[in-house]
């Protein structure tokens, strides 16, 4: 059952909707995941409970246009943008309840919650739905527990390990930002190697926990369909995506096993900045003017005897060695796991707009499989990798 909990946001109607987010609303998709798994296709969600789906949208909707009605608080970023996640998580669930289907509408049916979010999105420079970060770094916890769809403890512990995985991200590109203005030789750039290294060893570990500790059905079922595409207005936004953080592109490019004058690869990262919060959009555009470490140490080849070199450069390659090994594990066990096997077993009718990323699965596998082997710097001959650079690093530092 709800615990009530008490909130800190500013006005009245801002608080009253946050607490239905933060109760009922969690209530009434809790006992709509219980009718569907009730049923032999629990994929089936059309036709079942519409009597609580009603209540959802009525609901939903009165609050919202009283937040309408009152117009732009202006409290500052992090209100607004706890806002635009409370809307955004009101549409994401009408969308995984089949109340709203962007295939069969040219504008959303949720015109009162479509024009808060596109208000709200166009003052915050973002995307007008709710996003990783308001799952993750901006789910602010109120007496220990922060905003989820349901109540099933599958959910949390996704978003517990998703989150931490993703501060350790963002640990390990801070380390690796730092060392560019100080210089590869300098006394430090080895204690952030070290810190980068570590961090990524602790998103691997935190993964392999989350793998050993999630429920494939539960996730499958009961947590990835809140992360479907939906429409805001007339505008159709893909789903919230775990990568939807500055952080992993930046470990890519510092690291120089992603390039941002490869074609393919900046596509994605181009698509996924209006996706970001503005911090995290600077970030990665910073990314794209910084040099990266790989072509720093091959520039300075001739000072392979150095002690200097063979040190940073060992540690840059363990850095590398695990950020291959977190791709990895992430697309050949998470990936396979969570949402490749699973979805054999589902009627193909069903199959459509099962990606978050709104692709179909094959395209996305692919893509995946793409990013994974750029940060494995695994030989391809088909897409651009470091494996050959690496391979000299390797050298040089295997030279007497």
């Amino acid at each position: 059952m709800a615990n009530r909990q008490p909130h800190s946001a500013t006005t009245p109607r801002v608080a009253a909707f946050d607490d239905w987010i933060r109760n009922r609303f969690i209530d009434l998709n809790s006992e709509l995941e219980d009718l569907y798994e009730a049923q032999e296709n629990r994929s089936q969600v059309a036709g079942v409970g519409d009597d609580l789906k009603q209540v959802l949208v009525d609901e939903g909707r009165e609050l919202i246009v009283d937040l309408l009605e009152e117009g732009n608080t202006d409290e500052g970023f992090d209100r607004a943008f706890e806002l635009l996640g409370n809307v955004g998580y009101y549409m994401a669930a009408c969308r995984r309840h089949d109340i709203t289907e962007p295939s069969r509408e040219r504008t959303s049916p949720l015109a009162e919650a479509s024009a808060l979010a596109m208000h709200l999105g166009a003052s915050l420079g973002t995307v007008p739905r709710f996003v990783s970060s308001h799952m993750e770094t901006y789910n602010r916890s109120i007496n220990g527990r922060y905003r989820t769809f349901t109540w099933r403890p599958a959910e949390k512990i996704f978003l517990d390990y998703n989150t931490r995985s993703a501060l350790a991200y963002m640990r390990a590109a801070d380390a690796l930002g730092r060392i560019h203005p100080m210089g590869l030789s300098h006394p430090a750039a080895n204690d952030l190697l070290v810190d980068a290294r570590n961090a990524l060893d602790d998103v691997l570990r935190l993964n392999t926990e989350l793998a050993d500790r999630l429920d494939v059905d539960e996730f499958f079922f009961c947590v990835r369909p809140y992360y479907k595409p939906y429409r805001v207005g007339s505008q159709e936004y893909r789903g919230a995506n775990a990568g939807d953080f500055a952080a992993f592109n930046q470990v890519d490019m510092l690291l120089g096993l992603c390039l941002p004058t490869e074609a393919q690869y900046t596509q994605i990262v181009i698509e996924k900045i209006p996706y970001l919060t503005p911090d995290e959009q600077r970030r990665l555009h910073d990314s794209f003017r910084h040099p990266n470490l790989l072509d720093s140490l091959l520039e300075q080849r001739e000072h392979a005897g150095e002690a200097w070199f063979r040190e940073n450069a060992q540690a840059y390659l363990e850095v590398c060695a695990a950020h291959g090994a977190a791709a990895a594990h992430h697309h050949d066990e998470l990936v396979a796991r969570f949402i490749t096997a699973p979805s054999t077993g589902i009627p193909p009718e069903f199959l459509e707009g099962i990606t978050a990323s709104g692709p179909p699965l094959d395209v996305l596998l692919r893509a995946l499989e793409g990013l994974r082997d750029r940060r494995l710097a695994a030989p391809r001959d088909d897409i651009p990798t470091r494996h050959d650079d690496l391979v000299e690093l390797r050298s040089l530092i295997a030279a007497p």
